[in-house]
């Protein structure tokens, strides 16, 4: 079966592209399943992540293919029957021909955003990407992941009043304001290797995960609700 792909988009710079992908690739690992990220920003991020791991590698490998520009679904392509999933990390920039070119193959494009307004306001022009490139890819399911909540603020709340609106539809997962997240690119790793003091962050990953996996395969979901309740 071919891989899933999953990618992640924000026009704007600092959402938290990079600590989505490399999160949600490594709990998809850590899962039994076999995961490539795709670093196609050309800051590199990604790489520079995995290559900080010391003691142990990442549990995902990742490659880069920024330089591929208009032609990175191409070269997504070539890796498809190898993995379960294939997570690409995209640049800042919404006229950029990367993120148009990955959500072309992708069964779910994810967008980090921080709760509030200016975010809100600069991720404006990802949804309209994410709306033209449906037209081409049917299969397009696009999901906003709220990033570095902060859920006691007023800001935040406005913010989480709104995004409704917005015109993506939002997980119910939240990825909270947490150190253990810059953490875990400082040392090449994932929340998941931070032991008890990082529980809360692993909770919310796993949790993620499991959101993802359940838009990705929900007639399995459907089947494993309808054993259970039998």
């Amino acid at each position: 079966m071919p891989a899933k792909i999953i990618t992640v988009v924000n026009q704007k710079g600092g959402s938290g592209k990079t600590t989505l992908s490399m999160q949600l690739a490594g709990a998809l690992a850590r899962r039994g399943h076999k995961v490539l990220v795709v670093d196609a920003d050309p800051q590199g991020t990604a790489t520079r992540w995995a290559a900080s791991a010391d003691e142990k590698p990442f549990p995902a490998p990742v490659v880069g293919l920024s330089a591929a520009g208009v032609k990175v679904h191409r070269e997504v392509q070539k890796f498809i029957d190898d993995y379960h999933y294939i997570v690409i990390d995209c640049p800042p920039a919404a006229d950029s021909p990367v993120p148009q070119s990955a959500l072309l193959i992708a069964d779910l494009a994810l967008v980090p955003i921080i709760p509030s307004p200016l975010d809100l306001w600069a991720a404006v022009g990802i949804r309209q990407v994410i709306e033209n490139i449906g037209d081409l890819n049917e299969k397009l399911t696009a999901r906003l992941v709220i990033n570095q909540c902060q859920p006691n603020t007023s800001l935040v709340k406005e913010a989480l009043e709104v995004l409704p609106e917005f015109g993506i539809d939002l997980c119910g997962t939240y990825l909270h304001h947490r150190q253990v997240y810059r953490h875990s690119a400082v040392f090449g790793q994932t929340v998941h290797d931070f032991g008890s003091k990082a529980a809360p962050a692993v909770a919310e990953v796993d949790a993620l995960a499991a959101e993802v996996l359940a838009l990705l395969h929900p007639t399995a979901v459907k089947s494993e609700t309808s054993t259970s309740g039998a």
